[in-house]
């Protein structure tokens, strides 16, 4: 019986085996119903993790291996439960399983089986994705993230442009300063730089763009480096700048890298921010942007370069291109509109950007005229302007040292558009302003008012301007769109329309609209406008300043009422013949300009005047003659001017010279000469010595020899027969600065020499001493050379200076025995200019090949005949200058 035992364990786990298989065949239906809803809930983990994955991929991060391979086995899994499922809906479909003995029992319950492992690895599957703390990883830093730039808006600076691209690939050049106005296209063409290294990338192991604007944020600036050089947040999140700059410092210093800086206001401490300092170890670069050329030198840039505004044909260009096709082809007028529209904007792409924005819903000739007059006469109602454009381009004005230098800015405003500044003047206008008034020294006044233009300048909010009658002269310019934004400050912001009151050429102004001005701080009337003749006269209780030049007419009474006035200029107004009696009433009056004007005397009333700081009565041709002790009455005079008096003049100098020595305050004069005694006057008073600043000599006199004034800027000599030597009339208690060579003393503040028809005058080796002349022209002169060679040799190495460096200017006319100018060549750093005419013997300039190679130079003008004769030690110092020449046929 001992086989029995056997026997029946087999049995029962036969039994125990079928029970189970009938029970997981029983219990299919059911665990296909559940492994479907797990399914179901793993695609939803599945569809989470994967939505979050692609978010991540778009920030420049990729997927974690894990995740990957997370979400591969979803996949592979979803594909083989499917595929179970269907095998199991056929199997139930046969309906087998309703018979207590299916006919394939083995493979219904290895399918229900398989069900079984498929739930338990959904539910792993499904706890895995429910846990992922990170789905991504920073992808690793591209060397360069290109930046946006719409192709409309990449028109011109292809100059500028390559010239940068070309100083990235000079080993010797480190740091690039990228300055210009607002507006200008600074960001665009350093965008463009950026795109270029996606294209070539030069070996640099990464291009860094960061945006430093104002004010300036070291530890944002820093926070932008960290995170495009992806050193993790936990490295510096929270660090002080020093802990921030340690971490820059570190990878970068094994790096080659470009740092691009946009929009910079002041020089940043690159060390502070932990930028490595740029050698040929390295040979990284940084290339940054500001409208400030003080940035540049505050950074020690390089290499420094300008953005200038566009050619009018690139401005139409970009103009045309943002209008769009549809609004130019509306009308067969419009294209000539938009050419008219596009020169109103100078060239200043960001105007050019937000006008045809305001211009394109356009579609009639009647629209762009109404617009066109619009921009023109009130800009900011224009759609865009204010806060496209003039608000940011205050940005430049905004950041402004101090309140002094943005009042000179905004006076500015007050001249015409496209008109050329005089700079001397406009100081003077400053110093009446009381603009630069804490000097009691009127030339100390007048130095900051050349440092403020300097500023401007620096800034991009002042050009420099140009005048084709007065060569060698200062003049400035403010850009159309500068001066319209200047106007809307000045207004505050519009809001108050009348404050600045500016018109041009406007023909009639009637009696109505002078009624509106009752508030006007400043009213500025030019060119052919006329006031419509007053009633009575009308009320100016806040004008400060009253500029009315080249007017057809004064209306009766126009200036009695003007009550707090300080600045007068009634200049160039050729048709006055008679100055207004109320003018002599003005009692807050501190300057009047009367140049240019047909007033032929003036009225005593101009005694009153006792505030007066500033009297100008240049070019008064018509001037008989002055009031006895007018001048000495204006007891608070500083500085009198009486430039380009006529021979004919009766104006009494030696008179006149006596009232300006009764003045306490006169400390700077400017007068024309004509006659022998008053000169004879000036050279006898000490004090007159030390105030003249302009002396124009124009008389026949028996004087052989001249002693300046030790502190003359601009003289003219003119007609002087017998003058055979100039000296400066030196006295030693003006001696600033000890020194072994008193001639380095002499002329250390004449600017300007023009010498005309002085025949016996043949020596003029003292101009060596003049060491910041800037403009020098001889004329009808018997000269042979204009410079002794010896002479200057050795004057050179006494004051450590270049002969000429300074000089600027340089005109030469009938002079018919000079055959040189120096026997050697000079390098002439500062030449813009050089003019010869009528001099057939000089066959050699003192030029080497350096000579315009400062970019200084602009034109040689003279003869062909002259040019093709000049004599040269190279022939490649023709061919450099050869581009320069400019055919003189007249002057």
């Amino acid at each position: 019986m001992d086989f029995v035992k056997p026997v029946l364990d087999v049995a029962f786990r036969v039994c125990n085996s079928f029970g189970d298989c009938a029970d997981h065949i029983r219990r299919l239906p059911e665990n296909l119903d559940s492994l479907r809803t797990a399914m179901e809930k793993l695609a939803d983990v599945y569809n989470d993790v994967k939505e979050k994955v692609e978010r991540e991929e778009n920030l420049e991060k990729k997927r974690t291996h894990v995740v990957g391979g997370w979400m591969e086995r979803v996949e592979a899994m979803e594909k083989k439960v499917n595929e179970l499922l269907n095998r199991c809906d056929e199997e139930i479909q046969k309906k087998f399983l309703h018979i207590c003995c299916p006919k394939n029992c083995r493979a219904s319950y290895k399918l229900a089986k398989m069900v079984g492992e498929k739930m338990d690895a959904v539910a792993v599957l499904q706890s895995e994705g429910s846990n992922f703390q990170e789905v991504s990883v920073p992808l690793p830093s591209p060397q360069v993230i290109e930046r946006p730039l719409e192709e409309k808006a990449v028109v011109g600076h292809d100059s500028p442009f390559e010239e940068v691209w070309k100083w990235l690939q000079d080993e010797k050049v480190g740091s690039i300063g990228i300055y210009g106005m607002g507006g200008v296209g600074k960001t665009t063409l350093l965008k463009k730089i950026n795109n270029k290294f996606l294209q070539l990338g030069n070996g640099f192991d990464i291009v860094i763009w960061v945006v430093v604007s104002r004010p300036t944020n070291l530890q944002t600036v820093q926070d932008t480096i960290l995170s495009r050089l992806q050193i993790p947040d936990d490295r510096w999140k929270g660090s002080e700048e020093d802990g921030k700059a340690a971490e820059i410092w570190r990878v970068l210093k094994i790096k080659k890298f470009v740092l691009l800086l946009d929009d910079i206001w002041e020089p940043l401490d690159l060390l502070r921010v932990g930028i490595p300092p740029l050698n040929d170890g390295n040979e990284s670069k940084i290339v940054f942007t500001t409208r400030s050329v003080d940035v540049c030198r505050g950074m020690t840039a390089s290499k420094s370069i300008k953005v200038e505004c566009l050619k009018e044909a690139e401005a139409l260009s970009l103009f045309q291109a943002k209008l769009g096709k549809d609004t130019l082809n509306s009308h067969p007028d419009i294209p000539k509109l938009a050419e008219m529209v596009a020169k109103e904007c100078k060239g200043l792409p960001l105007a050019l950007l937000v006008i045809s924005r305001a211009m394109a819903s356009a579609k009639t000739p009647e629209e762009w005229e109404r617009k066109r007059h619009m921009l023109r006469k009130c800009p900011k109602n224009l759609a865009g302007t204010e806060k496209d454009l003039f608000s940011v381009l205050a940005f430049s004005y905004e950041s402004l040292p101090d309140e002094a230098t943005k009042s000179c800015f905004l006076y500015c405003s007050l001249f015409p558009e496209d008109y050329d500044i005089y700079s001397p003047n406009l100081i003077q206008l400053w110093i009446g302003e009381g603009f630069v008034d804490e000097y009691d020294n009127i030339q100390e006044a007048i130095n900051q008012g050349r440092e403020i233009i300097e500023r401007l300048k620096h800034a991009c909010l002042l050009q420099e301007g140009r005048s084709p009658i007065i060569i060698g002269t200062e003049y400035l310019k403010m850009h159309d769109v500068i001066r319209d934004m200047a106007l809307w400050l000045a207004c505050e912001k519009g809001k108050k329309k009348n404050k600045f009151v500016v018109k041009d050429g406007v023909g009639l102004i009637r009696a109505q609209e002078v009624q509106k001005w009752k508030d006007a701080q400043k009213i500025s009337l030019w060119n052919n406008t006329t006031v419509e003749e007053l009633k009575k006269p009308p009320h100016f209780p806040s004008t400060e300043t009253t500029l009315m030049r080249c007017m057809e007419s004064f209306p009766h009474g126009f200036f009695t009422n003007m009550l707090i006035i300080r600045v007068l200029d009634i200049s160039e107004n050729e048709k006055l013949m008679e100055l207004p009696v109320e003018i002599g009433y003005l009692i807050t009056l501190q300057y009047l300009n009367l140049s240019f004007t047909g007033i032929k005397y003036l009225p005593t009333e101009l005694k009153n005047l006792k505030n007066l700081r500033c009297l100008i009565l240049d070019g008064m041709f018509s001037l008989k003659q002055l009031p006895s002790q007018m001048v000495s009455s204006l007891s608070s005079l500083q500085l009198f001017s009486m430039q380009y008096l006529p021979f004919t003049s009766k104006v009494d100098g030696i008179m006149l010279l006596k009232e300006l020595e009764q003045l306490d305050h006169i400390n700077d004069i400017s007068i024309t000469l004509r006659r022998d005694m008053p000169a004879q006057k000036l050279f006898n008073s000490h004090k007159l010595q030390r105030s003249i600043v302009w002396l124009q000599l124009n008389c026949r006199w028996h004087v052989n020899k001249l002693q300046l004034p030790p502190y003359l800027q601009t003289l003219i000599l003119q007609d002087c027969d017998d003058l055979k030597d100039v000296e400066i009339n030196f006295e030693k208690e003006m001696v600033m600065i000890p020194s072994k060579f008193p001639g380095q003393q002499h002329f250390l503040h004449l600017l300007s020499v023009h010498i005309d028809g002085c025949r016996k005058l043949l020596n003029l080796n003292w101009l060596i001493h003049a060491s910041k002349l800037q403009s020098l022209t001889i004329a009808k002169c018997e000269i042979r050379k204009v410079i002794e060679d010896k002479r200057s040799l050795g004057s050179e190495i006494e004051l450590g200076l270049s002969m000429f460096s300074r000089l600027i200017y340089l005109n030469l006319y009938c002079l018919r025995k000079l055959h040189s100018i120096h026997g050697r060549a000079l390098p002439f750093p500062s030449l813009r200019q050089i003019t010869v005419k009528g001099c057939p013997r000089l066959k050699k300039l003192p030029f080497d090949f350096t000579t315009g190679m400062s970019k200084k130079l602009e034109e040689i003008k003279g003869e062909q005949e002259w040019w093709d004769g000049l004599e040269w030690e190279d022939q490649s110092i023709k061919h450099n200058l050869t581009p320069y020449f400019q055919h003189l046929i007249f002057f």
